[in-house]
Order: C-alpha cells, then structure tokens, then sequence
C-alpha cells in the first residue's frame, strides 16, 4: 500500500497524520482526556515499561496531539516531531534535552526576540554560553566556533529582517566541527522550505504561526530527523511539561489542511505589496527575498520554494513615521505574531525586539525605524491601499 509520505505535498497536508478510529471519523477527533484506563494492571505495567505501545497520561501522548506531531514530522520529511505548548516551549525543549552546562550555542543574531533572551539571558543562568553572530555570513559561524559549541541555532529568513543563511554551508560546518544545527523554519513552513534537505539535524516551528494560520492557538513543535533521538527528547518534553492540549493541537491539524493554498497567497499579495512599497517616495528601503535588491536573493531562490509572506521596510523619516503610518493604516491590524490569514503590521524595536536591548538589536540591524508586515490572504490592491493610506500621513 502507498505510503503517505509518497504523495503530493498538497495530498500530505490534507491527509497525513489523520488517525481512523472505531467510528470511521473522516478527520482526528479531540480526545480530550487527562489520562487512559488500562485493561488490567499487567496491561499498565506494560505500557509504563515500554513493552507494549498505548496511551497513559496525555502529557506523555494522546492521539490528536500524536496526529497533529505525524502530520508536521510528515510535511517536513523528518522521524518524529513533538508538539509542546508554545513555540518558545519547543525551542526550551530543543536546547535543555541537547545541551549541558559548560556547553555552547551559537545563534543568529536576527532571531525571535524571546529566543534571544532564551538561550542569553535564561539559559546563561545554567551554565550554557552562546554566541549570536550574523548567519547571513557563514563565515561567522565558523569563526565563532569553540571547543565545547553544540548546538548552532539559526533562523532563516532571519526575524525581522529577513536576513538568509546558507543551510547546506552551515550545517558542514557545525557536523565538521561535532556540533548540531537547529532551524527555525517559522517564517517559511514546510511548504516554502525544507531544511532537511540541506543536512538540517532539528526544525522548530511557532504553530501559532502559518501552520495553525488563524491567530487562535498558541503552540510549537520540534521535529527530528532520527528516529533514535525520539525516546530521548521524549523523555525530556514530558519531564518539563511544556506539552500542548488536545484542541489546540485539533486545530493546527485543521489549519494544516490549506496550509499550501494559503501560503501561495500569501507569497502572491507580498510580492506584489514589496514591490509598491519598494517604489514609495517615503520608504528608504525594503527586505523581502521575492526582490532582486534582497543582500541574498540568489540564495533565497536556491534554498526556498517562494519567498514567504513576510516583509519588513524602514521609512525614511524613521521611527516617528513609522508611529504614524502604525497608526493610520487601514485593513492592516496593529498587532505582533504573525502567519495568519489577516494582515499584520507592527515595530519590532519596541514590540518583539524590545527585551533583546538597544545594543544587540543594532548588532542585528534592527532599526529603530524598521516596521515588519506580516502579510495575509486579503485582496492584495486593497492592502496596498491600506498602506497608501497610512503613508499619506506621514
């Protein structure tokens, strides 16, 4: 019988994952249990052993959470996947099961604000030290390199500023010198990019973002390449708890089902709204990898299926203009996240950037005058008159 994993990505969004039970459910239903009755005390003995598979404790497995973990683990071309309660979740998952203290981490310099203040600022506390360079140039990460680097976390487009890092260089580099590489593959997906394929060891997603793609559920999932590894980061997620519910996970499963239209039309609206803003008298300049003036579209175009439905741009007359604009936008939501099907405006420098701190968020060049969009399924001319409307003020 063919196998899930040998269909079209469009059929594997639909389908993969999808759990049948006793009553024939065309989609997973919600078990929403906190724990699973034994058939008798031998039958729990051996599930608690491992010698028999089944279902305990939901913060060890449930199956809606299992079927949501197949279905990325699937679209990503990885073992095994493992959803937790928050993106933040997955990445404090990833690191704590791979790192010990007296290890380090390096990191791209334009990541997720939060993740920053994860491994510098929390993890430091526990003895793992880190580097945060710009992954935009290889060079860098083998510079930064030290005996004790484990793990090298990047993220591509780099948030917010859309920076690309070359996955296949840097994963030779890390494996050359003994070390891990981790992606954030938030930004793109499994439909936009597929880090495995350039010898990617683990992949974190935010699936609040364009995988869930409705603004109404917060989550995060790691997803592994070897199935070895599974037991272990399996061991470790149950022990820190930071594990996601049955609904939520029924509803990212659900969003996954058009996740591949929805990013053709994300990837549709920003290109054609990169290219007006890349012409506006008030914008100085803009960053999106669907634009030949982007530092690594060469690589953008090697590495991804599409460019995304992220942008970020920095207005001339800086962050007063972006307060402006911010202010007088219409359709666009004032808001942070990002991946939904509505529109999203926002300033990393005072929003999701703010606890990096002034100093790292300029070795990031994240300006103070940068404003990031996060681009939805709208009509496309009418989110250019949103914009239009905006800037009118400024």
């Amino acid at each position: 019988m063919k196998s899930i994993r040998d269909y079209s990505f469009d059929t594997k969004c639909v389908h993969a994952g999808t759990k049948e039970d006793q009553y024939g459910s065309v989609v997973t239903p919600i078990y929403q249990v906190s724990t699973f009755k034994f058939k008798s005390a031998a039958h729990g003995a051996r599930l608690f052993s491992g010698e028999e598979d089944g279902y305990i404790y939901t913060r060890m497995r449930n199956p809606t959470i299992e079927a949501l973990e197949d279905s990325i683990a699937i679209l990503e071309g990885g073992a095994k996947a493992l959803a937790c309660s928050s993106g933040m979740a997955a990445s404090h998952t990833l690191i704590a099961a791979l790192l010990n203290a007296g290890d380090h981490v390096i990191c791209s310099e334009s990541v997720y604000g939060p993740t920053f203040t994860l491994i510098q600022n929390v993890m430091s506390r526990f003895g793992i030290e880190s580097t945060f360079v710009d992954t935009s140039d290889s060079d860098n990460v083998k510079n930064a390199l030290k005996p004790n680097t484990k793990l090298v976390f990047v993220e591509t487009p780099g948030n917010p500023t859309l920076v690309i890092s070359d996955l296949q260089v840097i994963a030779d580099i890390s494996h050359n010198h003994g070390a891990k590489l981790a992606v954030d593959n938030t930004f793109m997906s499994p439909v936009l990019q597929n880090p495995f394929k350039f010898g990617t060891d683990y992949i974190v997603h935010s699936l609040t973002k364009f995988l869930n793609g409705h603004a109404d559920v917060v989550g995060g999932v790691v997803v592994l390449k070897e199935q070895s590894e599974y037991e272990g980061f399996r061991k470790s997620l149950n022990q820190f708890g930071g594990v996601i519910d049955p609904f939520n996970s029924f509803l990212v499963h659900r969003g996954i089902k058009t996740l591949k239209l929805r990013m053709e039309r994300h990837c549709q609206n920003a290109q054609k709204i990169a290219e007006y803003l890349e012409k506006h008298t008030e914008v100085e300049w803009v960053r999106y990898p669907g634009l030949p003036s982007h530092p690594q579209y060469e690589l953008g175009k090697k590495q991804m299926y599409g460019p995304g439905g992220m942008i970020s741009f920095e207005l001339k007359k800086g962050l007063v203009a972006g307060k402006i604009l911010m202010d007088n936008v219409q359709i666009w939501q004032l808001a942070v996240s990002l991946g939904g099907v509505e529109s999203l405006i926002q300033h990393p420098a005072s929003m999701t950037h703010a606890t990096m701190g002034k100093d790292a968020r300029e070795q990031a060049n994240i300006t103070d005058g940068l404003v990031r969009l996060s681009v939805g399924i709208e009509d496309a001319g009418e989110l250019i008159q949103g914009l239009e409307e905006g800037l009118k003020k400024i």
